[in-house]
């Protein structure tokens, strides 16, 4: 068919009629290969859409994608609000002891103490000359010829120490005894404090009686020497030899004196 239809093409122009009959021939040789291989052609046979097909089922969870880049540094943010004191921390261990500092600066001289001068207290005094006259006994002997009291704490007139200064003492009597035996007490407060004791023996010179104390007074306490017999009133004096009472200050209670509270100086 396709030689009758294209034969004399070259030498002859054919009308629409009859060329018709030449393209359908052409179309049916063409297709009539694909229909011998069982597949039709799109154009000839184009059906409706399909239903669509049921939702198939999930799939299982892919891997972990991979970490992304990281971005660009943002701008600095604005500063924030001071926050609220936090809780005392608990104390640390205690660290090494440090080295010793350099030695600081002189301190401004400090104002003057209480008492600038150590208190003081000391007398002596001895009986007059020639006098020989008998004491009573729980009399007072009185060593009127004062040698020594710048403090004034002794009295040649009662011939008694009365104490100012708190304190210990040293009280010493030392007497000339001559024509009787002698015994004579040292007296505190009108209690015996020492007892001393010379016999005489009708011995052509005077002999000696010394004897001392330690006793611990305070403000107002008096101390002197007393005779304890009437009749060993032996006490003598002369020009040549003396009977003396003395006593001083061995050491002070000042700090707990009143008296040395106030700043007075003795």
């Amino acid at each position: 068919m396709r030689n009758s239809c294209f034969e004399n093409w070259s030498s002859f122009e054919m009308t629409p009629l009859q060329l018709c009959p030449c393209l359908l021939s052409i179309l049916l040789v063409h297709y009539s290969h694909q229909l011998d291989d069982n597949k039709i052609p799109p154009s000839l046979c184009t059906g409706h859409p399909g239903i669509p097909g049921t939702p198939g089922m999930h799939g299982g969870a892919g891997q972990p994608g991979r970490d992304g880049r990281d971005g660009r540094d943002a701008l600095p943010g604005e500063k924030g609000e001071k926050g609220d004191i936090g809780d005392p921390g608990e104390s640390g261990f205690r660290g090494l002891t440090g080295d010793k500092g350099d030695p600081g600066d002189k301190g401004d001289r400090g104002q003057s103490g209480e008492c600038a001068v150590a208190p003081k207290s000391a007398f002596s005094a001895r009986l007059s000359e020639g006098r020989t006259t008998p004491v009573a006994a729980e009399d007072a002997v009185r060593f009127d010829a004062v040698t020594l009291n710048e403090q004034g704490d002794y009295s040649a007139e009662t011939g008694r120490f009365t104490c100012k200064v708190p304190g210990v003492y040293y009280f010493a009597v030392h007497a000339t005894v001559y024509r009787a035996s002698l015994q004579f007490d040292l007296m505190k407060n009108g209690q015996t404090a020492a007892s001393y004791f010379q016999f005489y023996g009708n011995w052509p010179k005077p002999v000696s009686l010394t004897g001392g104390s330690l006793l611990h007074l305070i403000p107002g306490d008096q101390v002197w020497v007393q005779m304890a017999l009437g009749e060993y009133s032996g006490f003598y004096s002369s020009s040549k030899t003396d009977s003396t009472f003395s006593g001083f200050l061995v050491h002070s209670d000042w700090k707990n004196s009143a008296v040395f509270a106030k700043g007075e100086v003795v």
